[in-house]
């Protein structure tokens, strides 16, 4: 359909300076709009794709990429599961730990996650000694009972470094004066900021012995925590470190344990993408508009053609050549004004806070007080497909419009 000729007759139309200059300020007005919807819409999924992967790095930094548990028990013989797994291609490290719902009593009472771990270990798999705002996990000495609050949590208690914090078990144990909880004082010994509130404000860590006396869970551990060099290879590590395990182990990898939350992170980008497409949508179909009066002022032009044997899917071929073109061109100059944007951003929106005296992020509202951008480079492709497939839906009408010209008629007032 689109022969050399109609190529070269639709790029001459589209170069050439019109009588209508009505009509060459729809073009540009097209072809900015296409430019500036695609722009955007790079900008956009970028910052998304920047938040998605700082949301997952903090919220691995916490979790872990991989966990092995035991079905309804405690993992006994725990260094034989680390040994195991630490064999395995893409596993750099592996920790054990207890984990158990807790309530801490000071000034005031707050529920909290209380995990057990052993320090050494701990920092090859989490980025918790990272977070440390006070003190450091390597206080965290066996039999000292010692605690590592998140600041949030040791907020709620009205604790700081130095004070010390009651923690009841859950369990019971039997007494001369009867039935009375499980309990014992720990000494606040350093404060973690993960930046997620989830953790800051529920999550507390003590000595992989101290939580195994205070829970009374013996030799065993609730599981083995495990970090890859490659996040993406979790889900496939898991099944295999699975059927590698003896007994009745369960591997889970992070895409399961937070599933809810990523699933909700890419629909919102999805919708984010279609709602923003519909920006180069309306953009592209002001194309209809102006290759309709194109049409109209082409009239003699395609009769003439008509009169010369074009035929009629070489006159729309020629339309839709042209309406490509400003679709292309916009396209284009919106693709490289997106990715020139979406790579600066973290130093244009800093400009912009300083030239007009505000902050985007307050640090004392948000946790991430940077706009974080990750540019992806299928996203960019994927939104300039999309341009031009609107615009090339665009251009049918009227050049089939323009087909259907019938000669006689149109040079009849010529």
């Amino acid at each position: 359909m689109f022969r050399p000729l109609a190529i070269a007759i639709g790029l001459r139309y589209t170069r050439a300076k019109r009588r209508n200059h009505f009509i060459s300020f729809i073009s540009l007005v097209s072809m900015l709009g296409i430019a500036l919807g695609v722009a955007a819409l790079i900008v956009v999924i970028s910052v998304m794709n920047g938040f998605e992967q700082e949301l997952r790095a903090r919220i691995l930094g916490m979790i872990s990429h991989a966990t092995i548990t035991a079905y309804g028990r405690n993992v006994e013989g725990w260094q034989e599961v680390v040994d195991v797994a630490l064999q395995r291609p893409h596993v750099v490290g592996a920790a054990p730990y207890i984990e158990r719902e807790a309530l801490l009593q000071s000034n005031r009472v707050s529920g909290a996650i209380l995990r057990g771990v052993i320090p050494e270990r701990e920092i090859s798999v989490s980025e918790i000694a990272a977070d440390m705002d006070e003190g450091s996990l390597d206080q965290l000495v066996a039999g000292e009972y010692r605690i590592v609050l998140g600041v949030e949590l040791a907020y709620s208690l009205g604790v700081r470094v130095g004070d010390s914090v009651t923690v009841l078990a859950p369990q019971m144990r039997a007494s001369p004066v009867g039935v009375i909880p499980q309990l014992r004082r720990f000494k606040v010994v350093g404060l973690f900021e993960a930046g997620m509130h989830e953790y800051d404000a529920g999550l507390a860590f003590v000595h992989l012995e101290d939580a195994a006396k205070l829970f009374r869970e013996g030799s065993g551990v609730t599981g083995v925590r495990l970090k890859l060099d490659d996040l993406f290879q979790a889900w496939r590590v898991a099944r295999e470190l699975a059927a590698d395990l003896p007994g009745d182990y369960q591997v889970r990898d992070w895409t399961q344990q937070h599933s809810n939350f990523f699933r909700a992170v890419k629909t919102e980008k999805f919708v984010m993408f279609v709602i923003l497409s519909l920006i180069v949508a309306v953009a592209a179909f002001n194309l209809v508009s102006t290759l309709v009066m194109v049409v109209t002022d082409k009239q003699a032009d395609i009769a003439i053609l008509r009169t010369l044997g074009a035929s009629p899917q070489l006159v729309m071929a020629v339309f839709m050549v042209q309406g490509l073109a400003v679709g292309l061109l916009g396209t284009l100059i919106g693709l490289v004004s997106g990715v020139a944007l979406a790579l600066n951003v973290t130093r244009i929106v800093p400009f912009l806070e300083r030239l007009f005296g505000f902050q985007a992020m307050p640090g004392d509202i948000y946790y991430i007080s940077e706009l974080p951008s990750k540019l992806v480079w299928s996203d960019v492709w994927t939104i300039g497909v999309t341009s031009l497939i609107f615009a090339l839906v665009a251009t049918v009408y009227p050049a089939w419009r323009a087909s259907r010209t019938q000669p006689a008629q149109a040079l009849r007032y010529e």
